[in-house]
């Protein structure tokens, strides 16, 4: 029962303030970049498709579940990229669901060095289901016996520098951090959208066929102290990888994954809790699905029509 109450408590305060972090989050950021930071939209010369999803806190009653969905990837006689992202994020009585298209302009300073500019749109809802919330004062019009929605624009804004060797990337979340006026006709719309600043760092350093990777990435939200993850991951020939990460006051992530042919990528990460929801849960785990679609190449082929061989222009 306690636990219940806790999680329950957490839950409605998520939904209902914005004195904390309100977007999902997951472990193995720094294999899905672009759903924290449009800028990454088509950075790589290839399209993307992956799916992250996150059971929190096993063994507590309602903790919360996130699905992501996200794909993307780059237009180069335009020097562009696009995608969409969408996902759901549910805690007990309440959800956040969304999408989002995201539009990156990417700029060469030099042979190795490009400038990605992002920008992505799209809406949110908010859901509360009043039915499932045991109040503790009966009757309180901020929370009826019923299902609540509230539907907002939201917008993020990102910056990227990447290198052959590194990546800096700054984003910033809920830009527009419009106000929320859930459709019972009792709220005042006083809850809203709090902005985020993400800050994200990463340096590979190879030998021969390994790869060492230190990465960080710094997250604040006014009125929160500023939290932080830190980590390291080691592949070799960027087909095999494990890894672990540190998030500040909250867990200890480990993972590792492999790429299957430069296609089929798979991730797994587990969080073991160094907080007091150690004394509660088992820990969360994560799983990362994606697959990666290669530039089509023409070759020089016979043209059976024909009956002899056709010269055919080769792209890069």
């Amino acid at each position: 029962m306690k636990k219940l109450l806790y999680i329950t408590g957490l839950a409605m305060a998520l939904a209902t303030t914005g004195l904390a972090q309100q977007i999902p989050q997951y472990s193995q950021y720094m294999m899905n970049s672009y759903v924290l930071n449009p800028a990454f939209t088509g950075m790589n010369d290839y399209w993307e498709v992956k799916s992250n999803n996150r059971l929190n806190w096993i063994g507590i009653t309602d903790a919360p579940r996130t699905f992501i969905l996200s794909a993307h990837g780059p237009f180069r006689k335009y020097n562009m990229g696009m995608g969409v992202t969408i996902f759901s994020d549910v805690t007990g009585p309440t959800s956040r669901t969304g999408a989002h298209i995201s539009y990156a302009y990417h700029l060469k300073l030099s042979p190795k060095l490009r400038l990605g500019m992002g920008l992505s749109i799209g809406i949110l809802q908010f859901r509360i289901d009043g039915t499932k919330v045991d109040l503790y004062t009966q009757g309180d019009p901020a929370f009826p016996n019923a299902v609540m929605s509230a539907y907002s624009a939201d917008a993020t804004f990102g910056l990227n520098l990447q290198h052959k060797n590194f990546i800096v990337g700054f984003s910033a979340p809920q830009i527009i951090g419009n106000k929320l006026a859930f459709d019972n006709g009792e709220g005042d719309g006083s809850s809203a959208l709090s902005r985020h600043y993400m800050f994200m760092g990463a340096y590979t350093f190879r030998i021969k066929n390994f790869g060492i990777m230190p990465n960080v990435l710094l997250k604040y939200v006014h009125p929160v102290p500023p939290q932080f993850d830190a980590g390291v991951r080691f592949d070799y020939k960027e087909q095999f990888w494990v890894g672990a990460t540190y998030r500040h006051d909250d867990a200890v992530s480990f993972m590792g994954g492999l790429m299957f042919r430069d296609f089929l990528l798979i991730g797994y990460s587990y969080d073991m809790n160094t907080s007091n929801l150690s004394n509660y849960s088992d820990g969360s785990h994560e799983v990362m699905i994606g697959v990666r679609f290669k530039p089509w190449k023409k070759k020089a082929v016979l043209d059976a029509a024909a009956g002899e061989n056709a010269p055919v222009q080769t792209t890069p």
